[in-house]
């Protein structure tokens, strides 16, 4: 492993976790309880940012492929993350009367947020080799349980009101993110600009390349059945603050430790699960990571006492950590050096498409059913059908491997 890669990698995981999870914690709750956005209209912010990560991240993956730039366009989301959380929090200090320019404006962080990754997670080439990938994976998913907890043990002090916690967030995530922006060490160096003529030629070559892609890839199934499974896990994630307010009355300062226990715990899954996927293979420890899920997600949603949620959430956390460690590696390994960069957008956007129709179906049950606590039992038990179903093409969807010409 390239140990100053893979420390300024994780760096950046550590980093960008401080906005994560304090917009997650504090500003999701803020919006739709302080500010009076509905929970369907908060569940469409993340299907609308899923939707503009179709339409352009492939594209530009595909610019990464041929010209390269991965730092350079990851730098880029970085500072579009920040500008659009950042715009967010100014306007929410302003009235709850701008809420619609504030949802824009999340939207927009969102969807940098989500944008960053393509080429984040593509840059693991130049942290591991093959045989350590699932190891450096882990390390990476073990700093971003870290600086989550570290955000939340920042925010613990400044959550007199929802909104306080968000700026020093803000600013240590930009911080903290610089030695990757400026000192990682990219093998594939920006070579040519970014322009509109080559965005036109780009969207050709995606169209043209994702038929290929999708007709004789290997890594297509572990795709398909990473959309289905990873939606119960960002739609459960994105509303679970929510979920603990309104089936548990439970305060802010509750929330944060029952979630710091759950990053624990997850940091711990992320360690343990790279160690454990290089023992007996990703694809097994994958499928036991799945079955975790089934189970243990209609416990969460039937407990009755805020004791049993914590031991279900907490368990729960040692396979978030887990899950984003293992596929991560496992598509490393099956994806040929040529389709990295292309074969790693899907995977982000089936990880962040996924918030299409797991936050549709939560927010419609609502919608549909009201918010009394019974609900948002019946939405949590809901996401455990996306997992039953990721699984299941897991198991029964086999491809040989084919020659890849693009």
């Amino acid at each position: 492993m390239n140990k100053k890669n893979l420390f300024k990698w994780c760096l950046y995981d550590f980093a960008n976790s401080f906005v994560f999870i304090n917009f997650l914690l504090y500003f999701s709750t803020w919006m739709v309880v302080d500010g009076g956005l509905s929970d369907f209209w908060y569940n469409a912010i993340f299907a609308i940012s899923s939707i503009l990560l179709f339409l352009s991240a492939p594209t530009l993956a595909s610019f990464t492929d041929k010209y390269g730039g991965r730092k350079y366009l990851l730098n880029f989301a970085t500072i579009g993350t920040f500008l659009g959380y950042g715009l967010a929090t100014v306007f929410a200090y302003l009235g709850t009367q701008y809420i619609f320019i504030i949802a824009i404006c999340f939207l927009l962080g969102q969807y940098f947020y989500q944008l960053s990754f393509v080429f984040y997670n593509t840059l693991i080439e130049d942290v591991a080799d093959i045989e350590h990938r699932a190891r450096a994976s882990g390390i990476g998913q073990f700093s971003n349980s870290l600086g989550q907890v570290a955000g939340l043990l920042i925010a613990l002090p400044l959550s007199a009101t929802r909104l306080q916690p968000l700026f020093p967030s803000l600013i240590l995530f930009i911080l903290l993110a610089l030695p990757m922006m400026i000192y990682f060490i990219d093998s594939k160096p920006k070579n040519n600009g970014l322009n509109i003529a080559i965005l036109k030629g780009g969207e050709k070559e995606y169209f043209r390349k994702m038929k290929i892609f999708f007709s004789v890839s290997i890594a297509v199934p572990m795709l398909v059945s990473f959309f289905f499974f990873n939606d119960a896990l960002i739609t459960i994630s994105n509303n679970y603050p929510i979920y603990m307010e309104r089936v548990f009355g439970v305060s802010d300062n509750i929330k944060n430790y029952l979630l710091l226990a759950v990053l624990l715990m997850s940091a711990t899954g992320g360690i343990i699960s790279g160690w454990v996927a290089d023992k007996i293979g990703v694809l097994k420890a994958l499928k036991f990571i799945l079955i975790g899920w089934i189970i243990l997600i209609p416990l969460i949603a039937t407990s009755k006492t805020l004791i049993s949620l914590s031991i279900f959430s907490s368990l729960v956390g040692l396979l978030i950590g887990s899950v984003w460690t293992v596929t991560r590696a496992y598509l490393s390994e099956i994806l040929k050096k040529e389709e990295l960069g292309y074969g790693f957008s899907f995977y982000t956007i089936a990880e962040r498409f996924a918030t299409l129709f797991g936050p549709l179906t939560w927010g419609g049950i609502i919608a549909v059913l009201g918010t009394q606590h019974t609900s948002y039992r019946i939405a949590m038990l809901s996401m455990t059908a996306f997992v039953i179903v990721g699984l299941i093409i897991l198991l029964k969807w086999k491809r040989e491997p084919k020659l890849l010409k693009v």
